[in-house]
């Protein structure tokens, strides 16, 4: 049996009769009034309140009492929720997190999905970062758009050297550099066992996240030396069986497979994370979707890819894309030139000594396969860093970065730290592409003359160098000092990959 009430509503006074139509309007509008009065009471109230979480303890016991009086009156724990999330949306997050210590009710109120649709975050990979990161992916982890996270491991930025390089002067004992490389053992250890803890963490918290648009991740913790990467000799003894590698890239897979609306992947230099076999766990739907794909990892053995030429024709709509210098091939290039292929609109790439050393490059794009992408994406804008490399040509009448600005008719940007170039060959560029080349940034040890040259003229080369360089591009030139560009020879990755973030946003 169904049984249905239906309950009149009150009618305003007056609503029957001809005449108390004006007094129905009028009555009509008077209650609204009074409800937009009630909300700004409650503002008011609420702004009492916030002034009182920061009121300073120099205050007078009078204020102090005025601000009690106005808590007690407004009703903290009252306030609609909609209402508390509306005003948090106008705070910062370290004024979000003071304003909800206030009551339960607002700590309830700070983690709104609607409050933090993306998380950015730039963690130590210290013991003290693990229970604050572990309460803040518990919190957002679910229903974050955008997350992003940079690892930096200070522990060895800060020790003067890597594992394994003693960081003594040649005046110390044997038994003084032992006990030393020692205790760097012993902290890189803890730091590898860290860094895996805190990966684990972000990893779990988002597992099952189905909104997440852009993920962002980077841990250059590795120190590269000659014989290659130190890590993995220490990795192998904090795990010694593989067991958390093989739960956080079953994890990475995982998020993977259960995303739905992502459009943003980037890993960069994340310690035995990203396999060649990671990407195949994208649904179909998703690869197509893809705007932006970053794998970045100098620790890939042999001649293995993070990604393929037949992996990559999923990734239909991919607008911007960043891999190490070698692991872009022919077949990649055709890929793009496609038609069923958007056009690509940024390109990054990384030439690091370790990658030329250890893979081939017998697979190169020719200059017609970039004629081709360039016909197809007319607004293709390249960037390009190379690291630590050797010097790129013995033949000083055929500098490499001369023939560079050559054939780089829309060459933008040449940034030059730590590779020798020619003062005459830095004059012979700025003249080549002109006002066009909006930034040439040299370093001042970077710059060197020809004593040849040099003999038979009176003028200071310093100051003719500028001023012919000042000419070539049509604006006031200067070699920038070293300690401008400290940050390029300390951390070379974490600058790669941030110029690339900033490059390839504005897609």
């Amino acid at each position: 049996m169904l049984l249905f009430l239906s309950v009149p509503q009150p009618r305003p006074p007056g609503a029957r009769t001809r005449a108390g139509a004006a007094r129905v309007v009028r009555w009509r509008r008077r209650r609204q009034r009074q409800r937009q009065w009630l909300r700004l009471r409650q503002l008011r109230r609420l702004r009492g309140l916030l002034r009182g979480l920061r009121g300073r303890p120099g205050a007078s016991g009078r204020r102090r009492g005025r601000m009690a009086l106005c808590g007690q009156a407004a009703g903290a724990a009252s306030l609609p929720s909609e209402l508390i999330v509306h005003i948090f949306s106008f705070l910062p997050p370290p004024d979000r997190l003071r304003a909800s210590a206030s009551c339960s009710h607002w700590r309830e109120c700070l983690f709104y999905p609607a409050l933090w649709p993306q998380l950015r975050l730039c963690l130590r990979v210290s013991p003290a970062e693990q229970p604050r990161l572990e309460f803040l992916m518990r919190k957002c982890g679910w229903f974050v758009r955008e997350l992003r996270v940079e690892f930096a491991a200070e522990n060895y930025l800060s020790g003067g050297g890597g594992p394994g390089d003693g960081g003594g002067g040649a005046d110390t004992g044997t038994g003084g550099e032992e006990g030393e490389a020692l205790q760097l053992s012993s902290r890189w250890l803890e730091v590898l066992r860290i860094y895996l803890e805190l990966v684990l963490c972000v990893l779990l918290s988002i597992r099952n996240n189905r909104n997440l648009q852009k993920f962002s991740l980077f841990g250059d913790i590795s120190v590269v030396q000659q014989q290659g990467s130190l890590s993995s000799t220490y990795l192998s003894r904090v795990d010694p069986d593989g067991k958390k590698i093989k739960q956080i890239q079953q994890l990475f897979e995982e998020i993977l497979s259960n995303s739905r609306q992502l459009k943003w992947l980037s890993c960069g230099f994340m310690l035995e994370i990203v396999t060649p076999t990671s990407l195949s766990s994208l649904s179909n739907s998703v690869a197509s979707a893809m705007e932006h794909l970053s794998l970045l990892d100098n620790s890939v053995p042999g001649s293995s890819t993070l990604i393929t030429a037949v992996e990559l024709e999923r990734f239909v709509n991919l607008r911007s894309l960043a891999l190490d210098f070698c692991d872009f091939t022919a077949e990649m290039a055709r890929v793009f030139t496609d038609s069923h292929h958007v056009p690509l609109q940024r390109l990054s790439l990384l030439a690091h000594n370790v990658s030329v050393m250890h893979k081939s490059l017998d697979n190169m794009p020719n200059d017609e396969h970039w004629k081709a992408l360039s016909r197809k994406s007319s607004s293709l804008r390249v960037y390009l860093m190379a690291f630590d490399v050797k010097d790129l040509s013995d033949n000083r009448n055929e500098d490499p970065l001369v023939l560079l600005a050559w054939r780089c008719t829309k060459l933008a940007l040449l940034a030059v730290h730590g590779y020798t170039v020619w003062a005459h060959n830095l004059i012979a560029i700025a003249r080549l592409r002109g006002s066009d080349l909006k930034v040439l940034e040299v370093t001042e040890e970077s710059i060197d003359f020809d004593q040849g040259e040099l003999a038979g003229q009176d003028v200071d080369p310093v100051h003719n160098l500028i001023e012919q360089v000042s000419l070539g591009l049509g604006q006031p030139w200067h070699a920038v000092l070293d300690i401008e560009s400290l940050s390029v020879f300390t951390e070379p990755n974490r600058h790669f990959y941030r110029e690339m973030q900033s490059f390839s946003e504005d897609i």
